[in-house]
């Protein structure tokens, strides 16, 4: 434990054992063969009066979010993270970060957004009242289409505040994590 908690994350055999390592001292099994670390390896960083625990996490896979690899274990535990700090070979794609950014995406994890300032709740009566909180009229969600939104997941009578221009995915992660339809979003920086 710490007052802040980073999760190494990548593919395997890109150094975050490694890393952990060398910044903490803490011994992580690193080799020449992939998954090496099977699980989460912690070390403590004491910077000015604060512990920071860092994370070496298995490296995930495509696919992690629907459990290849122990993806969902792997997953679960970046979640509880103050922040994520993605490590990728330099050798590889562009397209590895991208892959790492759609798992974790998957699995309700917001990377380096900032949690929708938009209120939910769902009524048993009452039909759908919609309020906005802006300067102008908000440019992503028409009344037409919040409507359609919400008859999608068979709700009808909902209370809902636009207090920022959220957009339509932004507006269904509110519904999804508020009424318990599909997994809570987290919202993490990563760097």
């Amino acid at each position: 434990t710490g007052d802040a908690r980073v999760g190494l994350i990548g593919f395997p055999s890109v150094g975050k054992s490694t890393l952990l390592t060398k910044m903490t001292g803490t011994h992580s099994e690193a080799a020449a063969y992939e998954f090496t670390t099977l699980t989460c390896i912690p070390g403590i960083i004491r910077y000015k009066g604060a512990k920071i625990q860092l994370l070496d996490l298995p490296g995930i896979i495509e696919g992690a979010k629907d459990g290849k690899g122990r993806g969902k274990r792997v997953i679960g535990t970046a979640r509880t993270c103050s922040l994520i700090l993605m490590v990728l070979d330099s050798s590889k794609p562009v397209t590895h970060k991208k892959l790492i950014e759609k798992e974790l995406h998957g699995f309700g994890i917001r990377l380096n957004q900032a949690k929708p300032n938009v209120y939910f709740k769902r009524h048993d009566k009452g039909g759908i009242q919609l309020h906005v909180q802006l300067p102008s009229a908000p440019t992503h969600i028409t009344p037409q289409l919040l409507k359609s939104i919400l008859q999608e997941y068979k709700i009808h009578h909902a209370e809902i505040t636009l207090r920022s221009d959220a957009t339509i995915d932004e507006l269904i992660d509110v519904i999804e994590s508020t009424d318990k339809i599909g997994m809570l979003r987290v919202y993490i920086p990563c760097v």
